[in-house]
């Protein structure tokens, strides 16, 4: 699908009202209480955007968008677009020291969120110069028709961060020419129409969220955010069925929580696409996709980069032929040309491994406020204006057939649970702790090819930290996927030549780390079934009753693992939410036990009011009294 108007071209705004004018009453976007329709979406978006003006004037200058994935976070950031402004997607969940430094890189003047994000507003706001928008707040008769600005092709559409190598991360430019280019790519590789039902299970902070985003708003397809942090991996499955997605687009590491919870009999008869990006995929994937997923369900996986859009993609079949190494990174397409690169910056020989490089008009603009950096990665093509040459970092190969396979990174860039981490930023998080002396962060690898992080310290006096201490320390700098799963205490860093040797850093061991509390063994058949499955999620032995699930490495991915297999075992079903709030395996077992018990009780009043019903109404009076005879004589 061709994005661009023959006649002049047209930025994102306006391409979207133009879906607006074909697909008017055509469900936009349907959340868990809410839908709106595209005409609706885009008279919110319009609204949205005429207060924004009113407050900052025009200009393309950056707007904050302090919200999560759902129907509000979309009708703000198309109402940001339509104003000439560009955006910048900050997670509600990201620390507040991240989202204070984000409003002061990026000197926003406007911060736009809702009435649930209010508590973290107020905190961030205090001595920016920086105002609010609480878009609950905006009076509904406001004029909600089209702007009808003039918007430039190349303007900013929005800075997303990503890990940087310096201490704080980095912010990558983007322009409207940029995500245009990239959703003309998804739309056309995935055959993207009307009829489709998109997920968004991203917050919109996340790069890979822009993929089912964009291309649900530009073609008109329906999209349907999921939280799965909230409602967890095991209620993912249900809703995939009873809302009939046909375009299921997720991490590698998600997918693998989703098996996970797939019953055996279960079918898709509306899934035709499940589509995997944001990390490597392993071929243990791909045979899990064979196994859950009938030939009418394609597999699609791309590789992609903040700086560049959509290098490679496929979608393939039962009968795709995994590569014998790497993992396949897909076809090249659109307006661009991928190469492989020496370290002399000349391409490599048919067959050769290279550095991947992508040559193309449609690159991010820049790194925010980071000219050298921009220098160093963005490369000018002499005999070619208006193209640049973007470094990946990547190795890769081709194979004889034109398949791209991604054989790893050159430098200390790794993607975890899907999110792109740089390590260095990591460390020195871990350096700001007053009792760290040394720090070193390294990415290893669980089963199914799933990778890690491990911190290695050097502490100044102690010979250990509490690893729940280290944790509680952490989440106040990092968001949850850049925080180690392992720690390990050393009395030195292995040096070579001056330089950290990362091979002969010992590979985390599965033993309990240090914690605040006492080492407390499992007491009952519960708690004993309880610690057997966090022993086989965390990878850890001896884990306490007292342990916090979280402290140990724990996730919301892999919470979602121990509930689907508590449903397996114990056929209780717990809210994630009740996770969270209990992740001790001493407090998880005294709710189930709760739990069990309110619902015995309630199957007894069942029970009682049945044989009630059949009772003539002296029968039931007489059967009354003796029940509460009883009881009194009982007490």
């Amino acid at each position: 699908m061709n994005l661009t108007d023959p006649a002049r071209e047209l930025v994102v705004p306006e391409l979207f009202e133009r879906i607006v004018q074909k697909y008017p009453q055509r469900t936009a976007i349907k959340s868990k209480n809410r839908s709106v329709t595209f005409d609706a979406l885009n008279k919110a978006a319009n609204r949205i955007g005429r207060v924004i003006l009113d407050a900052l004037g025009p200009g393309n200058e950056p707007v904050g968008l302090l919200l999560g994935n759902g129907i509000d976070a979309v009708a703000a950031l198309l109402g940001v677009l339509k104003t000439g402004k560009y955006y910048v997607a900050i997670d509600p969940s990201f620390p507040l020291p991240r989202i204070e430094y984000m409003l002061r890189d990026t000197e926003a003047r406007l911060l736009v969120t809702d009435n649930k994000n209010r508590t973290i507003f107020d905190s961030v706001v205090a001595g920016e110069h920086c105002t609010g928008l609480e878009i609950d707040q905006i009076d509904n008769r406001v004029p909600d028709h089209n702007l009808g600005l003039t918007i430039p092709m190349n303007s900013n559409l929005n800075i997303l961060y990503t890990s940087g190598s310096s201490a704080e991360p980095k912010g990558v430019v983007r322009t409207h020419e940029y995500i245009i280019e990239q959703s003309s790519n998804h739309i056309e590789y995935a055959s993207v129409g009307p009829e489709d039902r998109l997920s968004l299970l991203h917050s919109i902070s996340f790069g890979s969220a822009e993929a089912n985003l964009y291309r649900s708003l530009l073609s008109g397809a329906s999209l349907f955010p999921f939280d799965v942090k909230g409602d967890g991996v095991s209620q993912l499955v249900p809703w995939v069925i009873a809302e009939q997605i046909t375009i299921l687009h997720c991490s590698p590491s998600l997918f693998r929580q989703f098996v996970d919870c797939l019953p055996v009999d279960v079918r898709f008869p509306s899934l035709r696409l499940m589509h995997l990006s944001g990390s490597p995929i392993a071929e243990s994937d791909f045979a899990q996709y064979r196994k859950h997923f009938s030939a009418s369900t394609s597999l699609a996986f791309h590789m992609g980069a903040t700086e560049a859009p959509c290098i490679g993609s496929a979608v393939v079949d039962h009968s795709f032929s995994f590569p014998s190494k790497g993992t396949p990174a897909g076809y090249n397409r659109g307006q661009k040309k991928v190469l492989l690169l020496d370290k002399e910056g000349k391409e490599v020989e048919a067959g050769a491994v290279g550095e991947i490089a992508v040559q193309s008009r449609y690159l991010a603009k820049e790194y925010w406020r980071h000219p050298e950096l921009t220098k160093a990665k963005f490369l000018p093509v002499p005999d070619s204006p208006g193209e640049r040459i973007y470094l990946t970092g990547d190795l890769g190969q081709f194979q004889p057939d034109g398949l791209l396979v991604h054989l790893g990174r050159e430098d200390f860039m790794v993607k975890i649970r899907g999110y792109r981490v740089e390590l260095g930023e990591v460390e020195r998080a871990l350096l700001q702790h007053s009792e760290v002396k040394e720090a070193a962060v390294v990415a290893w690898e669980r089963e199914a090819g799933e990778p890690f992080l491990a911190a290695y310290l050097v502490l100044r006096g102690q010979p250990a930290l509490p690893v729940d201490q280290v944790m509680a320390f952490l989440r106040q700098r990092l968001p949850d996927y850049m925080i180690p799963f392992r720690f390990s205490f050393l009395d030195s860093l292995p040096l070579i030549n001056g330089k950290l040797n990362k091979r002969e850093l010992p590979k985390p061991e599965r033993i309990r780390p240090q914690m605040s509390r006492p080492y407390a063994p499992p007491e009952s058949e519960l708690q004993q079934s309880l610690a057997v499955i966090w022993t086989g999620v965390l990878a850890i032995d001896n884990v306490g009753i007292c342990d916090s699930f979280f402290d140990l490495g724990g996730n919301s991915l892999l919470a979602s693992l121990v509930l689907s297999r508590l449903s397996e075992q114990w056929q209780a079903e717990i809210p994630m939410q009740a996770f969270f709030e209990r992740p001790t395996i001493a407090d998880l077992a005294a709710f189930i036990t709760e739990m069990k018990g309110a619902k015995a009780n309630n199957l007894q009043v069942a029970d009682l009011l049945t044989e009630i019903e059949s009772l003539t109404d002296d029968q039931a009076t007489h059967f009354l009294a003796a029940q509460t005879k009883s009881r009194t004589s009982s007490t």
